[in-house]
């Protein structure tokens, strides 16, 4: 008999959530364009839109927040977070930023100039909106595996050496500052790297004079995925891992808010000196001093905290089988899901969901929209209106993936809650065929799927034709 497991830890403190009836979320939905963004926290349930700044902190981190130095320059708090970082990352150089998009801004603007080329294993949203406002342009050399939801491939966030070559030998090494690594890979599923194409995609980096900097914001989750899947991990813990695993780069962008355990902040972190040196000028123009970064004192006192939490053993596979107590159900019910379930979140297939819908339908959005209003449970599109439109044709981009995420948030939820959203979702695929598609009736000109505003396209104007009011 195969035991089971409970959380590796225990609740000190509750927050009651909010239980809205179905008109009350018809209501909420309506107000916020269908755009689940744009729904007031105060109206859901189980809140699945996002583990970026979700995490419920320990006892430890809280307390830490009673010690921390607010000076504006040259903070005790900053010196414990700089020494944790080397120590558990083990860069030479660490610049602390409001989040992670802040060492994206920096890195970019230092990195790129017009013209270049940033290869990487698929896009993320700010990340190459930041790329591409300095004058790059993303490619994308992910292996083919990671577009088909329904390969089972241990690695799909793997770089392809073959197309990564022919993309140095096309453009020039000259024309590729470096190549962008995110460990683990989010639109791809939340998909992990071996250590094996890290190691190799470094060598030949190296080998063409080009840098590799890792977006490593859920590192400890792909560490943790080496250990399972790869042969010669399974004895080490998930320190060392992830210290070897950031060793073949030259530096990394983190968003302390997913795999540091906090709710702001994160850093850039790099080897090279004179990076360093032109990148602190730039902390001080849009984040704050060098010191702080756009952080307060008790932030870095808790991030320095969480990181070294976060590398625990027991926390990381408690943490990777929640999202499979959820992912494996839904399975078992025939939902169509990304395969394999990855660190953070489980993403719905939705074009299989809802295939009498067209991309241009957004059928991810749609299905999004529809699990709101059964459960309250609030997920995240990752299809369509994430990837934007071609900066040159102005043309929407059409990913292979239309998928919604169903995100979830560190040390928040029981398995419980989990069951909840198992529970709406088999009953939204039971009734499928009865949710209709969205036009866009409002579109931001950059990262549109946060702030764009939708309605049905059904002649009812009801997003799920046959609506169950008897629902809770």
């Amino acid at each position: 008999m195969v035991r089971r497991t409970a959380e590796p830890y225990k609740i000190k403190s509750v927050e009651t959530l909010a239980m809205l009836s179905y008109d009350e979320r018809k209501e909420a939905l309506i107000k916020a364009g269908y755009n689940t963004f744009l729904i007031d926290s105060a109206d859901v349930y189980i809140d699945l839109l996002t583990d970026s700044g979700t995490t419920a902190m320990s006892d430890a981190q809280w307390g830490a927040l009673m010690t921390g130095d607010e000076a504006y320059a040259g903070s005790k708090s900053w010196k414990k977070l700089e020494e944790t970082v080397r120590e558990v990352y083990g860069y030479r150089y660490v610049l602390p930023t409001h989040q992670g998009r802040g060492a994206e801004n920096i890195l970019s603007q230092l990195k790129i100039k017009d013209g270049d080329f940033i290869p990487g294993n698929m896009y993320f949203t700010t990340t190459r909106a930041h790329q591409e406002m300095n004058g790059a342009k993303f490619v994308d050399v992910i292996i083919d595996e990671a577009h088909d939801p329904n390969v089972n491939h241990p690695f799909k966030g793997n770089i392809d050496l073959t197309k990564l070559q022919k993309v140095i030998d096309d453009v020039g090494a000259e024309n590729i500052p470096y190549v962008c690594l995110a460990v683990t890979v989010n639109l791809a599923g939340g998909q992990p790297v071996s250590m094996e194409n890290m190691k190799d995609v470094y060598s030949l980096c190296k080998s063409n004079g080009i840098d590799v900097f890792l977006d490593a914001t859920r590192c400890v989750e792909n560490a943790y995925f080496i250990k399972e899947r790869e042969d010669g991990f399974a004895d080490k813990k998930i320190a060392a891992i992830l210290k070897e695993m950031l060793s073949y780069s030259d530096g990394c962008t983190m968003s302390g808010k997913k795999d540091c355990l906090v709710n702001i902040g994160g850093f850039l972190a790099m080897n090279d000196e004179e990076l360093y040196i032109r990148s602190r000028e730039l902390v001080v123009v849009y984040e704050g001093m060098p010191s702080y970064g756009g952080m307060a004192g008790r932030d870095m006192e808790a991030m320095a905290i969480g990181i070294r939490e976060a590398v625990d053993d027991h926390y990381i596979e408690h943490r990777i089988q929640q999202v499979r107590h959820l992912g494996d159900q839904l399975i078992d019910a025939g939902i169509p899901i990304v395969l394999p379930i990855g660190g953070h979140a489980v993403f719905l297939d939705a074009r299989k969901f809802l295939p009498h819908l067209k991309q241009e339908d957004f059928p991810a959005q749609a299905l999004a929209a529809a699990l709101y209003l059964d459960s309250g449970v609030r997920s995240m599109e990752r299809g369509i209106i994430s990837a934007g439109r071609n900066i040159e044709t102005g043309e929407n981009n059409t990913p292979k993936l239309e998928l919604v995420r169903l995100t979830i948030p560190r040390r928040v939820y029981t398995n419980n809650h989990m069951n909840v959203v198992v529970d709406s979702i088999i009953d939204l695929f039971n009734k499928r065929d009865e949710i209709c598609g969205l036009q866009m009736d409002y579109e931001p000109p950059t990262l549109r799927f946060f702030n764009a505003r939708f309605s049905p396209l059904s002649k009812s104007g009801k997003l799920i034709s046959k609506e169950n009011k008897t629902m809770n």
